[in-house]
């Protein structure tokens, strides 16, 4: 005698149930240490991008180091009033609340919206001044959102750094963002010209040591060609005044650097 169709698919929803309770209960005891495990990869990516990170490093302890705050973009000024902890870009640039639509004449990376706030990250040596700024930066590749960290020296126009940490280009083409000798091309460039403007430029057009516009040229992706002006015209949007330009220049003032280019 057959089974019943009934009875067949009552056992089958309550494997399905019984399943899905085991899903559900390994997730809840393993989301604490999935999210531990992400705040870690994001310190490794910001002392990555500062040059403080090596192999075997107590990464929390290093970064105990770090002061984080949260600026205002569009006054250059620190909001105390809010915990920079607990601020989550990616969430704000979901609400209308706490992010903005860019206008497209201003609107070069291609980004659309933008938090409100920015999470900055300041370096400081033994004497408690400023020694690095590190500035969370986003881009449009060809397949994907970029998120990254650029660091500045104090002087607020030479690179310390610069990394990208979550993307999804093509391994070998716009992958190679990742790799060591071009990020280790980007320290020491200028960010800005004479006049206080991002000057920096990712280019195909080479540069020699010596010719005009070296300090800001770094040379573009090969076979990469979405991916590099992505990366350059995000920086030119992240470096101007409506990203982090005015709390660049605030710096510059408050702590009487870079007076000279």
């Amino acid at each position: 005698m057959s089974e019943s169709p009934i009875k067949t698919i009552m056992v089958a929803l309550g494997l399905c149930l019984v399943c899905s309770i085991m899903v559900a209960g390994v997730a809840v005891k393993f989301k604490p240490m999935q999210v531990k495990n992400a705040d870690l990869d994001l310190k490794k990516s910001i002392l990555s991008a500062a040059g403080m990170y090596q192999e075997g490093i107590d990464i929390d302890e290093v970064f105990e180091d770090i002061e984080v705050i949260l600026v205002d973009f569009e006054t250059g000024e620190e909001m105390d009033h809010i915990d920079a902890n607990e601020f989550n870009p990616e969430k704000a640039i979901k609400d209308p609340e706490l992010s903005i639509r860019i206008p497209d004449s201003e609107d070069v990376g291609n980004l659309l919206r933008r938090p409100k706030y920015a999470k900055v990250y300041l370096v400081k040596n033994d004497e408690a001044e400023l020694d690095k700024i590190i500035l969370p930066i986003t881009s449009k590749g060809l397949w994907s959102t970029m998120r990254g960290f650029l660091a500045l020296k104090a002087d607020t126009k030479t690179v310390a750094g610069f990394a990208y940490y979550s993307h999804g280009e093509t391994p070998g083409l716009g992958g190679e963002v990742d790799n060591p000798k071009w990020k280790e091309s980007w320290i020491g460039k200028k960010v800005f010209d004479e006049e206080w403007q991002p000057a920096i430029r990712v280019s195909k057009v080479s540069k020699e040591p010596g010719q005009s516009g070296y300090e800001h040229h770094i040379d573009a992706l090969s076979g990469s060609t979405i991916t590099s002006n992505g990366i350059d015209n995000s920086l030119q949007y992240w470096l101007g005044e409506s990203g982090y330009g005015v709390y660049l220049a605030s710096l510059r003032d408050n702590e009487n650097i870079g007076e000279e280019i």
